[in-house]
């Protein structure tokens, strides 16, 4: 694995790119004083809510709450993974990648794309010649429009057409080993691919990586796939996802169907948001991808028992990444039907019909577990919530983790208690940040994530350094980090912090409209951290002041209340002094 990116490159990324020109070809921007709005793209809306600081550089919606730096946002609105956003944004800025040690050497790969690309060409140019390929996609029912669109080709008969093509350089015959197009025999290196209708495969950046061929005669397996490359995981790719990204926009639905034709077929009769796994089960990695690209994802399988173990599998590892906002389905199709055989029998408005009536995950989920139990038995029930509970646990916490377990409960008849998390760092910060709300700390938190450079201004006051008031250590923390990189800016500062607990809060935090002129924001950050201070000696005082209300002061708690009201008071005229 290639080492990391280093921080100080993120931070001079950020400062390079400005988030406007990367969002407004992908959404319509319009002027609006200081900054920038449209039209949320992450969520309906008529009245636009979203807006793009050129001075923060990051964007914010104040109708769904998303928000982020430009990195984030070809995250969310690209799909991309934070390595290939960060790749991306660095090739528009003309800038190369570097990775700290730790890792082995980056590998510069781009002759492997480029090799691949012409290979893409080539087999392209060969359909068109081939009357055979045409007459099957013909037969099929692929158009020359969609066959264009896809980049389908055709990979002719014969051991090295492909290769006499591409070269035959010992370079050359090493990059297609590497990229899967050829393979090693007895008698050297020949074409991989031969005699098959040729699909290609690209990446989230519109990249062709690989090649999946249906093969025309009997011959060999009717499926034949590139093998893991460079370039090429099939756990982590998804066929017919760029696609349906650039022909979608921002996609409301996934539809995950099995095969290539499927995809094409569906494409041709108006479902544009079909995609494909690649040969294998769908991972982990396939459901983060397909939630981070549309918040309804549609698992499409066969109704036999295969379809309903392979439906099973994509259940179990969409568990760990399924949340509010989130919605996973299973539609099951009649025996001995995909969908490229439906939808040319039942056409669109049928087919898009069972999509709208798949099952919820929940239904699927408790249909499953109340078939391996008996309900009408006290021992069943209990059987069914061992069994179901293990499962709950993999939801992340949150509101639909609580919606199932209440319907188990239901099911069930009895109280259950599912192992929590609630102490985790997590949840204890993400609560921490909740309840300080229209409090001087929240303010703080605001005003150094709006104006950084004002953590170099941290006053030394004893107060400020005291751990028991909600919040007080996380600004603390903010405070130390932006202090030690004096030139980070804000949209710096909440890319670092991308994946801090607190992370989420802080971006809401950062669009915040305190209504604080700049020119003022030094002084409205010492008063405000003088309040912070005095609240923290109020806090001190509570305690002794209850005891002497009880009468039960010592002589040493009369000496420490008279200097805890000293210290109030000093306080008291600090603040009155700075307002």
């Amino acid at each position: 694995m290639a080492g990391r990116i280093p921080e100080s490159f993120i931070e001079e990324l950020i400062n390079r790119v400005d988030v406007v020109d990367v969002i407004s070809p992908r959404v319509p921007l319009k002027k609006a004083g200081a900054e920038y709005s449209a039209c949320c793209p992450f969520h309906d809306e008529k009245t636009p809510s979203f807006t793009v600081s050129p001075q923060k550089q990051f964007y914010h919606c104040f109708g769904c709450g998303a928000h982020g730096t430009a990195i984030g946002f070809l995250m969310a609105y690209d799909g991309l993974e934070f390595v290939d956003a960060v790749e991306e944004l660095a090739r528009s800025a003309g800038l190369e990648v570097p990775r700290e040690d730790g890792g082995r050497p980056q590998v510069d790969n781009s002759g492997l794309y480029e090799l691949v690309d012409k290979a893409s060409q080539w087999f392209q140019a060969r359909l068109r010649e081939n009357p055979e390929a045409i007459e099957y996609l013909r037969q099929r029912g692929v158009s020359g429009e969609i066959a264009r669109d896809f980049g389908i080709g055709y990979a002719p008969l014969g051991w090295g057409g492909l290769i006499k093509a591409l070269g035959s350089s010992d370079s050359k015959l090493e990059q297609m080993l590497t990229t899967g197009l050829t393979a090693q025999g007895d008698k050297g290196v020949y074409d991989k691919f031969r005699q098959r209708i040729m699909f290609p495969i690209h990446d989230r950046r519109g990249r062709v990586i690989a090649f999946g061929g249906r093969a025309l005669a009997d011959k060999g397996p009717k499926y034949l796939n590139s093998p893991e490359t460079p370039l090429f995981h099939k756990g982590r790719e998804l066929y017919g996802l760029f696609r349906a990204r650039k022909i979608g926009g921002q996609l409301e639905r996934l539809l995950v169907v099995e095969g290539y034709m499927d995809v094409v077929a569906l494409a041709q009769f108006g479902i544009q948001y079909a995609v494909a796994t690649l040969g294998t089960a769908t991972t982990a990695q396939h459901s983060e991808l397909l939630f981070r690209n549309a918040p309804e994802v549609v698992f499409c399988f066969d109704g036999d028992r295969a379809g309903r173990k392979a439906a099973w599998r994509a259940l179990e590892n969409v568990l760990p990444v399924i949340k509010e906002g989130r919605q996973a389905r299973f539609l099951f199709l009649p025996d001995g039907e995909d969908p490229d055989s439906l939808i040319r029998k039942e056409g669109e408005a049928a087919f898009v019909q069972r999509i709208q009536t798949a099952k919820p995950l929940s239904a699927f989920f408790f249909e499953r577990m109340e078939a391996q139990t008996d309900m009408t038995s006290v021992e069943g029930r209990a059987r069914l919530s061992a069994l179901a509970q293990a499962y709950l646990e993999k939801i992340p916490e949150g509101v639909l983790r609580d919606m199932l377990l209440t319907e188990l409960r239901q099911r069930v008849g009895h109280q259950i208690q599912l192992a929590t998390s609630s102490a985790s760092p997590v949840k204890k910060s993400t609560a921490r940040l909740q309840k300080i709300t229209n409090s001087p700390i929240r303010i703080a938190i605001a005003l150094v994530l709006q104006t950084p450079k004002l953590a170099v201004s941290w006053p030394k006051i004893d107060e400020l350094q005291a751990n028991s008031l909600k919040g007080l250590d996380l600004l603390r923390e903010i405070v130390d980090f932006c202090a030690s990189r004096p030139d980070i800016t804000t949209a710096g500062l909440l890319e670092q912090w991308r994946e801090h607990p607190a992370g989420a809060h802080m971006g809401k935090l950062a669009a915040d409209d305190l209504l604080v002129d700049d020119k003022i924001r030094e002084v409205h950050w010492q008063a405000t951290l003088g309040h912070i201070a005095l609240q923290v000696a109020s806090q001190r005082l509570e305690p002794v002041i209850e005891q002497q209300r009880q009468g039960v002061l010592t002589v040493e708690q009369k000496e420490l209340l008279r200097q805890l009201l000293a210290r109030k008071l000093e306080l008291q005229q600090k603040n009155a002094a700075t307002e």
